[in-house]
């Protein structure tokens, strides 16, 4: 199988890595420069650092070369930039290459999820061949070969199945999964509530506390999730809960180091200045918002955090006002 992995962040470069065992891969790096590094030092020190890139994985800036002979294609460009690079690809997609999104986040404005997003740039391509890679995945975990596992929602269950083989190893696990609204908002959600664990962390609580900050989150995000049309099931499994407890509890996670400098005083701007990745969850949480108003659902976590990145309100001041709400039941 011929691949194309669109991105060369941490997670675009460890997926690359995972099919290129098995198959012909090219990695898309915007930059040039990052594409002759990893082709001549076997190497993505920005974005991936101590990683061996295997030498079956070839990199390059050229995306249309990179795009027009592949049978799969991973994006694993951020939210704010998928629309973008999709589109300047989209003349020479090939019919029947299957689409894999790495996206967590929702497009700002007209709040599409990265599949809808994709069926919109390419409207004659099968919509049952589009779909999502997701679950509790840290690259630097994965590419170091340590155990975990994924989900790849998609709707054509045979192309879902025949793409198992190209990530699976000993190491790596893949399900399927027909839920591809669920596992792709799960996904989305999770790094709005890894913000509010990180300032959790940052204002120096405890288990207690992220065990219940864990628990509501999840059910905020199950909420809106079913609310748009994902199965309850999909977000107790690995894309929803999985990917939110290792989000939420790991320093790996970008969102989730935002929000613990949140929680120690620092300013939005001066925590970003300072990332070389996207923290998509900055981003999403503005769209999650509106999403739960057009629901109708109250989430009360993602809008406490909202008003932390987009207000100025004080870290401590929300952790108060969550729990001052009024007492109700937990179902």
């Amino acid at each position: 199988m011929r691949i194309a992995v669109i991105g060369a962040g941490s997670w675009g470069t460890a997926v690359a890595c995972l099919a290129a065992q098995k198959h012909g891969t090219v990695l898309w790096a915007r930059r040039p420069e990052v594409a002759d590094r990893i082709n001549e030092e076997r190497r993505n020190e920005q974005y991936l650092p101590g990683a061996e890139i295997p030498y079956s994985l070839t990199a390059t800036s050229d995306l249309e070369a990179a795009v027009k002979d592949a049978e799969l294609i991973v994006m694993g460009v951020p939210s704010h930039g998928f629309r973008e690079v999709l589109a300047r690809a989209a003349a020479v997609v090939p019919a029947g290459a299957a689409i894999l999104s790495l996206s967590k986040g929702i497009e700002q404005g007209t709040l599409m999820r990265m599949t809808e997003v994709t069926a919109e740039e390419l409207p004659d391509h099968d919509p049952g061949i589009i779909g999502v890679l997701s679950g509790p995945n840290l690259a630097r975990e994965v590419i170091a070969g340590q155990p975990a596992a994924t989900v790849i929602a998609m709707t054509d269950t045979d192309r879902a199945r025949s793409l198992q083989e190209v990530f699976m190893s000993p190491s790596f696990r893949v399900y399927t999964n027909t839920d591809v609204t669920g596992c792709e908002i799960a996904g989305a959600l999770k790094n709005v509530m890894a913000i509010a664990a990180g300032m959790a962390r940052g204002l120096g609580f405890g288990d207690n506390t992220l065990a219940t900050l864990l628990t509501r989150a999840l059910a905020e995000l199950t909420r809106l999730g079913v609310a748009m049309g994902g199965e309850p099931l999909t977000f107790a499994g690995l894309a929803g809960m999985g990917d939110l407890i290792a989000t939420c509890v790991s320093s790996q996670s970008r969102n989730n180091r935002v929000g613990v400098e949140l929680g120690k005083g620092r300013s939005l701007d001066e925590i970003i200045s300072e990332m070389n990745m996207v923290a998509e969850g900055v981003k999403t949480t503005r769209a999650v918002l509106d999403l739960a108003v057009g629901h109708g659902i109250e989430m009360p976590i993602a809008n406490q955090v909202g008003r932390v990145l987009y207000e100025g309100a004080r870290p401590r001041d929300v952790v108060l006002a969550l729990m001052t709400r009024v007492a109700k039941s937990e179902s």
